[in-house]
């Protein structure tokens, strides 16, 4: 056999078994919640692995949730030095008319007043503030018509498959005023597929989790002690002291249209584990939109990631509790080298399936003889070869090419070096002839 050839047969799967660790399919447990909406998605935050979906790929209205996007761009742009917190703004005709128009969820901006980019933010987030988020979108781009451009530049680059974004309030663009973006029509709407929508909650959590800070407020006073001082009140229902308050519950979206219906997006925390849902259209019995049903049936996806998933830890002594984690080295003055790994894998599992996961080290190919054995010298602490999880096909994640792998490096503990060739010789001699008698 060819040298390549040995090394690859031999180091792809030095330890392999079945271990006593559980492992999780997507949507299994209970097979169907008690769902009633056109769309709904369950995924863990850290991993982006789907655990429950329901017509999750359909284009579908959003509302306000729309301002996800637009809350990402604006930290982008902080982010970026692009603009500031304290930078200010002055209200411009169209932002002043949005942001007073009867009917339509806003914070009150006056004509010609200057605000900063922090104050027109929190109203954003907290306050659902169209006008707010329209001025946003003026500060980052110039214009809406540009931060829509944005926008969708944006959406396509996260990998977002299904997605249309044209405005950046999340308000039907008939509603505008007859002031919709450059470039859109006044039939337009805001529409992104569940699984989208819980991409772009994924990164904006990632990549700026200070948007928790925000979006965890159950109410802030707007420009307190002056003549504005308005008590915002959040429109998450599952925040705390609010009437559907959920534990860990920090955020993110909701959203209300005619078109849209009654839409959400959240996110909670638990001992360390985060789950994002969104839940689009949701309905009452009677098949009508509801703005409770959003949070009820957001309460039962949580629960189900909760309840019927735990967190596994998987490291060497799960491989074999008799022995000692080493490993040959047939040319080393020891024999043998301990391994180590910095920190255990963990993943998240449903309690019912145990026995299912299988694991194995692969051993980094430059560090083998011919054989497929280490080979001397070793130092301590070089990086030999990853442990890893074999995870079953079936398993689907919000990422088309950026699918997690569970796998951590295996170290060398101790140093080894290699044996002289005198003794290696005898070795050989010693070897050849135990097989030969």
């Amino acid at each position: 056999m060819k040298k390549n050839m040995v090394k690859q047969s031999l180091s792809v799967l030095m330890i392999s078994l079945m271990a006593m660790t559980p492992y999780q399919q997507t949507a299994h447990g209970k097979t169907k919640l008690d769902i009633n909406a056109d769309a709904a998605i369950l995924v863990e935050a850290d991993t982006g692995k789907i655990v429950y979906k329901e017509h999750e790929d359909e284009l579908l209205g959003i509302a306000s949730m729309t301002k996800m996007m637009t809350e990402y761009l604006v930290l982008e742009a902080i982010e970026e030095g692009k603009i500031k917190w304290d930078q200010k703004y002055k209200v411009s005709d169209k932002v002043y008319q949005l942001a007073n128009a009867p009917g339509l969820s806003n914070v009150p901006l006056r004509a010609d007043e200057e605000y900063t980019v922090r104050e027109l933010y929190d109203a954003m987030v907290i306050k659902s503030g169209n006008g707010a988020a329209i001025a946003l979108s003026e500060v980052v781009a110039g214009t809406e018509g540009e931060f829509v451009k944005q926008m969708n530049a944006k959406a396509k680059e996260l990998g977002f498959e299904s997605f249309q974004f044209v405005n950046s309030s999340g308000l039907s663009n008939y509603d505008m005023l007859g002031m919709f973006p450059k470039g859109t029509d006044v039939n337009d709407e805001n529409m992104v597929s569940a699984e989208d929508m819980a991409t772009l909650a994924y990164y904006l959590i990632h990549d700026f989790p200070e948007v928790l800070e925000t979006s965890s407020l159950s109410s802030k006073v707007f420009r307190p002690d002056t003549e504005e001082e308005l008590l915002m009140k959040n429109t998450n229902g599952l925040l705390k002291d609010k009437s559907f308050y959920y534990k860990g519950a920090d955020g993110l979206k909701t959203g209300t249209t005619p078109f849209a219906g009654s839409t959400f997006t959240g996110t909670a925390e638990r001992n360390g584990v985060r789950y994002i849902s969104v839940i689009l259209d949701a309905k009452d019995e009677y098949g009508q939109p509801s703005s409770a049903e959003r949070f009820i049936q957001t309460t039962e996806l949580l629960d189900y990631g909760f309840d019927e998933f735990e967190t596994v830890e998987y490291n060497l002594n799960d491989i074999d509790k008799k022995k000692e984690h080493t490993l040959d080295v047939p040319d080393g003055k020891k024999q043998s080298v301990s391994i180590k790994i910095d920190k255990p894998i963990s993943i998240r599992v449903t309690k019912e399936e145990k026995d299912k996961l299988k694991a194995s080290i692969k051993l980094d190919e430059d560090k083998l003889n011919d054989d497929g054995t280490l080979q001397a010298p070793i130092e301590k602490g070089e990086k030999i070869g990853e442990m890893m999880l074999d995870t079953p096909e079936r398993n689907e994640y919000i990422f088309d090419k950026k699918q997690p792998s569970y796998k951590v490096d295996i170290y060398a503990a101790e140093s080894v070096e290699k044996a002289s060739w005198l003794v290696r010789s005898a070795r050989s001699i010693q070897g050849f002839l135990g097989n030969l008698f």
